[in-house]
């Protein structure tokens, strides 16, 4: 993994928690497809795929190194050494940088790693293109958009008012 230059050291009462955030290749490519089929294990209604899509015959090398390949900032966090989540910058065409595949493994939720990991997909957001950071949020995570409420994302309305899942459209400036 290549180091983003990103450690955190959070005091939770009388324990130091230390969050690292790494920047991935390909070459990382193991490590991005061990959290990504846990995000899409424990929280399938948080993502647009599902942990079937990644899984049997779609679950290949290439397609895991094609999309650590693609036009995005992919982020691992970690908790004293050990993986705890994940977030990607998305550029796609002349739109605004997309805030994608965020998710924080349930032992280091209230821990701040969705705070840092949003943190360093911003900064690279504002060298990408300066403006806003924008993502996609399912209406019925309560948590989810609490939090993104909480560091600054603006609700923008729904995304498409005719899909059977309902996702809201949030922004904060970068």
């Amino acid at each position: 993994m290549q180091g983003v230059g990103s450690s955190f050291r959070r005091t939770m009462g009388l324990t130091v928690v230390v969050i690292e955030i790494r920047e991935l290749t390909v070459e990382d490519w193991r490590d991005w497809r061990e959290l990504r089929l846990q995000a899409l294990a424990d929280a399938p209604y948080a993502f647009g795929s599902r942990l079937a899509d990644w899984q049997g015959d779609r679950d290949s090398e290439e397609r895991w190194r094609g999309r650590l390949a693609g036009n995005s900032y992919d982020l691992i966090a970690t908790v004293d050494g050990v993986p705890a989540g994940m977030a990607s910058g998305m550029v796609d065409g002349a739109g605004p940088v997309e805030l994608i595949s965020m998710w924080v493994a349930p032992f280091a939720r209230g821990q701040r790693v969705a705070d840092a990991l949003v943190d360093e997909v911003a900064k690279w957001a504002a060298e990408q293109r300066p403006g806003e950071l924008v993502l996609e949020v399912v209406e019925s995570n309560a948590r989810a958009v609490a939090f993104y409420r909480r560091i600054g994302f603006v609700d923008r309305g729904v995304v498409d008012p005719s899909a059977e899942r309902v996702e809201r459209w949030m922004a904060r400036p970068v």
